[in-house]
């Protein structure tokens, strides 16, 4: 007779471990968090002082080239050259150049004339003129010889600027409102909050190896988009506490877009800086570190939920400290973006202008820097949505002022198209980027104010080269993201199209329609049709993104 064997009793499988710090998961699991177990990024300045910058790109160690460069703000560009269709394909040191972006942190986008002129100046003498206002309120250059880095710095240190933990696994530039301290419907300011972030904890040891960037906003004004940052405090009365901020966790785009959750409690200002503080140890010690795709604090809120991550943050590991509990705030229909001229509190005014993409150039920030000098105005400011800010301007002058910026390319009454078109970096820089952004940006711009001019509200068009989402493609009225598309058996540049995002009240990811895809060089003809049929569609007062979630998907091709 035939014995049965009974089958191998198997152990429950145990979750693979998620690099958790708090849980004792402390050996690296990939590449990235070895390297940063190896040496302390920030060490590696040193090494572009001492080594580097003598003995150019070529002594470069790799570990540092393409990993902690990037605590110092500086990144390898993309070479020249190469096609949107080897990204992926080659080997990150084959789309390598020898030269850098840089970017300027320039937390809340403060900048006062004589920073002004330092930054335009280094753009002029190391960066080939370039300059591009970035939607985080940092100025970023390209062009940059590692030779040239040490004297960047000391430019930029002397005037009370850094590129410290503008890029890597750390607490990146803090957004701010860049009407903090002059705007009238202001109640709280919270540049000192902000400055105090920088001036403690910026190349604080103990925050410098994070599982990945860390992206924070704080101000009491609806400027800045609070739902896809790691933290954002927003200005909010407490009934009883009075003036204070709502606190808003795990917000972030890229490929897996995901708001951020309220945790429903009041902030006041004195509680700014710790609360903001041990929300980033908790993402620490707490965040995964195992794979890069799930590193985001967001991942970490979505599996907690908004009630743990409260009462994790509230514990004494952290907080020490429970915070007092706030109701949903009442919030606008869509940020603000400053553009235009404005009173200030002090019966001055600060004029908005918007260049085209934030494309602008150390040629045009010096002749920024003489306006400004011009009107006794010692206060220039950056915007998250990519715009530049004149302050302090008299009344009696504000006509002439207005005159003389749109002379230098900074447009304080833009068409709509002007005012509402963002894009990252694109191709002709980032090693990331799968087509042209910036100057299709500028031609579309151009098109569409020739094509569409009585277009009476602005559609938002954010124009991305990748599906990172550094121009906040899910959240654009009308969302580009870049690709290769197939037009009569080619492959040429095109986006994926995504349509009815928005922030603040509005707040919503875009539409995909299915198969929705249209080439760079049709884009001007795909906008103006959509845009056509929404003005001709739309209802009293209905936003462009209020059409798109009641449209049927045959209204979008």
């Amino acid at each position: 007779m035939r014995r049965t064997v009974p089958a191998p009793t198997r152990k429950p499988s145990r979750p693979k471990g998620q690099g958790q710090w708090a849980m004792g998961h402390r050996e690296p699991l990939n590449k990235n968090e070895q390297s940063k177990k190896d040496d302390n990024p920030l060490n590696v300045r040193q090494r572009i002082e001492g080594i580097y910058a003598h003995g150019g790109f070529d002594s470069i160690d790799p570990a540092d080239l393409r990993g902690r460069f990037r605590w110092w703000g500086l990144y390898t560009q993309r070479k020249p050259g190469i096609a949107g269709g080897k990204t992926g394909v080659l080997d990150e040191e084959e789309l390598d150049d020898k030269y850098f972006m840089m970017r300027v942190r320039m937390d809340g986008g403060q900048l006062d004339r004589e920073q002004l002129r330092t930054v335009a100046g280094i753009s002029r003498e190391f960066g080939r003129d370039t300059a591009d206002i970035t939607n985080r309120e940092n100025i970023q250059y390209h062009w940059i010889d590692v030779r040239d880095v040490p004297e960047i710095w000391r430019r930029l240190e002397s005037v009370g600027l850094d590129t410290q933990e503008a890029c890597g696994d750390c607490p990146r530039v803090v957004l701010g409102s860049p009407v903090a301290g002059v705007a009238v419907d202001e109640v709280i300011d919270a540049t000192p909050q902000i400055r105090e972030i920088h001036d403690r904890f910026i190349g604080d040891r103990s925050l410098s190896n994070l599982p990945r960037k860390f992206k924070s906003s704080i101000g009491w004004l609806p400027d800045s988009p609070w739902e896809i940052n790691d933290i954002s405090l927003v200005g909010a009365h407490h009934p009883e506490h009075g003036p204070g901020f709502d606190l808003w966790v795990g917000g972030g785009l890229s490929t897996n877009p995901m708001f951020a959750q309220r945790l429903g409690t009041w902030v006041s200002q004195d509680d700014v800086v710790d609360v903001w503080l041990n929300v980033v140890r908790i993402f620490r010690d707490w965040g995964y570190r195992r794979l890069r795709t799930r590193a985001r604090l967001k991942f970490l809120v979505k599996d907690w939920g908004a009630e743990k991550f409260r009462e994790v943050l509230e514990s004494e590991a952290y907080l020490g400290r429970r915070l007092p509990d706030l109701d949903e705030p009442q919030v606008p229909e869509k940020l603000l973006d400053h553009i235009g001229v404005h009173e200030q509190n002090d019966g001055k005014y600060f004029i908005g202008t918007a260049p085209v993409a934030g494309r602008v150039s150390g040629t045009l920030l010096g002749q920024l820097a003489d306006i400004a000098e011009k009107y006794g105005s010692d206060r220039v400011r950056t915007t998250p949505l990519q715009k530049i800010l004149l302050l302090d301007v008299p009344g009696d002058r504000v006509d002439e002022a207005v005159r003389d910026l749109r002379e230098i390319g900074l447009e304080a009454e833009p068409s709509p198209w002007r005012r509402a078109t963002m894009a990252c970096t694109g191709i002709q820089f980032c090693k990331l980027a799968i087509v042209d952004t910036k100057d299709r940006a500028r031609d579309l711009v151009d098109e569409l104010e020739k094509r569409v001019p009585e277009l009476d509200t602005p559609i938002t068009v954010n124009l991305n080269g990748c599906p990172n989402a550094c121009a906040r493609t899910q959240t654009g009225d009308i969302g580009l993201k870049g690709q290769l598309v197939t037009v009569d058996g080619q492959q040429v540049e095109g986006f994926q199209v995504h349509l009815g995002g928005g922030h603040a009240a509005a707040a919503s990811l875009g539409r995909k329609s299915r198969g929705l895809k249209v080439a760079s060089a049709d884009l001007g003809d795909y906008v103006e049709r959509v845009t056509r049929r929404y003005l001709a569609a739309r209802s009293q007062g209905e936003t462009f993104a209020q059409w798109v979630h009641r449209a049927d998907e045959a209204e979008f091709q």
